[in-house]
């Protein structure tokens, strides 16, 4: 574990010394969406993994699809086009996160059958894409 983190802070910090991500350049207004989304996503993740760990597999299911899977696409949709970040997006970056709902989607269909094992299997496919993007893309 402990070599696992040092590896991470190396990257990390070679990460910030030289940022080879692909900008992606949106208006202030779809950045800051984009910004709040993640946020949200990162507690929506978390609460997954929580009611995983509590045994509670078919609620894991529920709040990954309404919170995170393709049910919970469209955030965005009524606000105005600068606010919005997927026309701005590069369409492999969108390309990300629509492959990550439909992640989503498929880890909760499988929860909410209560099947905890096959479930578990499909968690690392929801932060697949979160990191694949965000090693990938920036804003800014």
């Amino acid at each position: 574990m402990k070599t696992l983190l040092a590896m991470l802070a190396l990257i990390s910090t070679v990460a910030v010394a030289e940022d080879t991500r692909q900008l992606a350049p949106l208006p202030p207004a779809a950045q800051e969406s984009l910004r709040q989304e993640m946020l949200d996503n990162l507690v929506a993740v978390n609460e997954v993994l929580s009611l995983m760990a509590e045994g509670k597999v078919k609620e894991a299911g529920e709040a990954a699809e309404t919170k995170l899977g393709v049910s919970a696409m469209g955030k965005h949709r009524m606000k105005p086009f600068d606010a919005r970040p997927g026309p701005h997006m590069p369409p492999a970056m969108h390309g990300i996160g629509m492959d990550g709902h439909k992640a989503v989607s498929e880890f909760a269909a499988v929860a909410k059958t209560g099947d905890r094992d096959k479930a578990l299997a499909l968690l690392p496919n929801i932060t697949s894409a979160c990191v694949g993007c965000h090693f990938s893309y920036r804003t800014r």
